[in-house]
């Protein structure tokens, strides 16, 4: 009995299952099939190569413009110019019937209150800071609530 339902089933799978138009539409599915994951490779490979190329090219642009910048700068270093700040800053010349009045260097020490007035101040007008001006305006307070 085993045997007879072995042979059945083999005799439907060769006759319902395994016809020439079963086998030609499961070969067009797996033409089609291979024909769309190709696509779709091709396509996602195209697409890394143009994000390369528009990178490559944003660094060639911008390498571009750094050596335009370069070849504008060494220019304005030729010019009559610079040289004559150049000379102006360094050597402390100047252009004839100029005359040059050499200043001593400030000193970095912050002068006290007491040294810079010996009045009494009555009204102190202080400047809010740039973080308290802007809550002011981004929350609609005038300075003159304050």
């Amino acid at each position: 009995m085993k045997h007879r339902q072995f042979h059945r089933a083999i005799y439907q799978l060769r006759y319902r299952f395994l016809t020439l138009n079963n086998i030609v539409i499961a070969a067009a599915f797996l033409i089609a099939g291979s024909w769309v994951w190709g696509s779709l490779s091709v396509m996602q490979r195209n697409y890394t190569l143009q994000q390369t190329l528009n990178r490559k090219n944003q660094e060639l642009t911008l390498a571009e413009l750094e050596s335009r910048s370069l070849e504008l700068e060494q220019a304005y270093y030729k010019t009559r110019e610079y040289q004559e700040l150049a000379v102006r800053e360094k050597l402390g010349k100047g252009a004839p019937g100029e005359h040059v009045l050499i200043l001593q260097r400030q000193s970095t020490k912050i002068p006290t209150i007491s040294a810079v007035s010996h009045k009494p101040t009555t009204s102190v007008n202080e400047q809010p800071s740039n973080f308290e001006q802007w809550m002011d305006f981004l929350f609609g307070r005038s300075t003159q609530d304050n």
